[in-house]
């Protein structure tokens, strides 16, 4: 299916729904505010003014390590920008431009696994060189990647876009490292069967939604059970998923009649349930409405998946001595392992870079950042702190939030703005100002659209109550923003 049959279907799917509720296209756009949504319909004029810029003449070779949204778009957008491109991308995965936000959906049993699978080669730009391997490691002193097959490929700049690892190894029972796409064996021997689920990868989603079935036939039986979703004490992609499968549970158990015979619990390792403050007051309210329950400062450590029972290291503060200096009661941190049974786990893994970045020089060497292996970048231009023919993106990327496929779509067109820069030596003026964005699911026909940046404060592109759930946001995540990203982001236009 070609881009425009692809937004056309969408469009038409759009109107369909629209029409059950009594509204026109028209009137949902005013509703939205026509600037922003007229664009994500794709009526903008965003794309066109895009392709207006002079290209630039400015030479070199330019090497993207990663072929996912992120590296693929920043390659499409450089070979419009330059007249003259060199670009090669070093991608394993023949399908790494699959839609990942589109997993949540698949574990609710909303949309099929085969919905968010495409193939990398349709996306390549024209004239850009995909080479099939992985990069083991980096050398940036000599400007030069090397791969597992033994090639050794120079640069005169660099792209890291390599993704993030799901480190499910980092809990004890759960050996093995899983991957974007597809688990490994290991990992596939404890996860997606027996209770034990996790939407972060295509066939870990597909089994999540069995998995949520047979919850839901058990609790219809009678039967009393408890479901537990966990969220780990690393940065992770796409944060809000966690509460978002465990909202497509309570809704699949509402509409079953067998809510209430599952107790559900939420066991983040922070200390909120969003970093936005109004956000997290939204959720909060929403939770309590849902009778879901929640406990801050868990993080899963270990499962024993034949007993089904989850260890988790609940942590918290005491009052010790008063401190004169100041004037304050000493607050001691404590902590202790608490094993809770489960009938149902999501289990959202650890995350981390990728071995050959965390164990390069190009990883942060110090800070927390430097824990997972992440880039060291700055936030704003993306460009590396210390290697300036360097630049990051995506989930791999060392800076605050920015782990998920909006934040990447902000960010190829600032990266590739100030990688063209540095190679005219010329002052770099595209600043990343932190855009993410949250499309919360909260029920079936229900979505908070979270927006928000650097300032942690709601920044949101319509002119409406960022922290309400709304039926025009549910149709803009299931219908429109896979089309809108994988055909606009992927050709560099959108």
């Amino acid at each position: 299916m070609t881009n425009n049959e692809e937004l056309k279907k969408a469009l038409n799917i759009l109107d369909s729904e629209l029409k059950k509720k009594g509204i026109s296209r028209r009137d949902a756009l005013k509703l939205a505010g026509l600037g922003s949504a007229s664009f994500l319909m794709g009526n903008g004029t965003e794309a066109e003014a895009a392709t207006v810029a002079k290209a630039s003449e400015a030479k070199g070779k330019i090497v993207i390590v990663g072929g996912g949204l992120g590296g693929i778009a920043t390659a499409a957008k450089l070979s419009h920008d330059l007249s003259n491109p060199d670009i090669t991308v070093i991608e394993p995965n023949p399908i790494s431009v699959s839609y990942q936000p589109g997993q949540t959906l698949i574990g609710g049993g909303i949309w099929e696994k085969s919905d968010i699978v495409y193939n990398t080669k349709d996306f390549i730009p024209s004239g850009v060189k995909m080479i099939k391997d992985k990069v083991a490691e980096f050398n940036p002193e000599a400007n030069q990647v090397k791969t597992e097959s033994g090639q050794t490929i120079s640069y005169d700049f660099l792209v890291v876009a390599t993704g993030l690892v799901l480190d499910y190894g980092q809990i004890k029972g759960l050996e093995g490292v899983g991957h974007s796409a597809e688990a490994n064996p290991e990992v596939s021997k404890k996860v997606g069967k027996n209770g034990v689920h996790s939407i972060y990868y295509a066939d870990g989603a597909v089994n999540t939604w069995k998995g949520m079935q047979e919850l839901i036939s058990e609790a219809k039986s009678g039967k009393k059970l408890k479901a537990l979703f966990t969220h780990p004490n690393t940065p992770i992609k796409c944060g809000g998923a966690p509460k978002k499968i465990m909202y497509l549970t309570h809704a699949r158990l509402r509409d079953a009649g067998a809510r209430e015979n599952v107790d559900m619990w939420f066991y983040p390792n922070g200390a909120t349930m969003f970093g936005v403050p109004e956000y997290h007051e939204a959720i909060k309210k929403q939770f309590e409405a849902r009778n879901m329950n929640w406990e801050y400062r868990n993080n899963l450590v270990e499962i024993n998946t034949d007993k089904k029972i989850a260890t988790f290291e609940k942590r918290w503060f005491e009052k010790g001595e008063w401190d004169e200096d100041l004037e304050d009661y000493e607050m001691i941190p404590m902590s202790k392992k608490v094993e809770r049974e489960y009938d149902f786990i999501h289990v959202t893994p650890p995350m981390r870079a990728p071995d050959a970045v965390k164990n390069s020089s190009l990883a942060w060497q110090k800070g927390s950042a430097a824990k997972g292996g992440w880039v060291e970048l700055d936030k704003e231009t993306l460009q590396h702190t210390r290697y300036p023919n360097v630049f990051g993106i995506g989930d791999v990327a060392g800076i605050p939030m920015g782990k998920t496929g909006g934040s990447a779509r902000k960010q190829y067109k600032v990266l590739a703005a100030n990688l063209i820069a540095a190679m005219e030596n010329k002052e770099m003026t595209a600043k990343y100002a932190g855009y993410t964005v949250c499309p919360l699911v909260t029920d079936i026909g229900k979505v908070m659209l979270a927006e928000f940046n650097w300032t942690k404060k709601p920044t949101p592109s319509f002119p409406l109550d960022p922290t309400q759930e709304r039926y025009i946001w549910w149709l803009l995540k299931v219908y429109l923003l896979k089309p809108m990203t994988v055909y606009g982001m992927l050709s560099g236009r959108a």
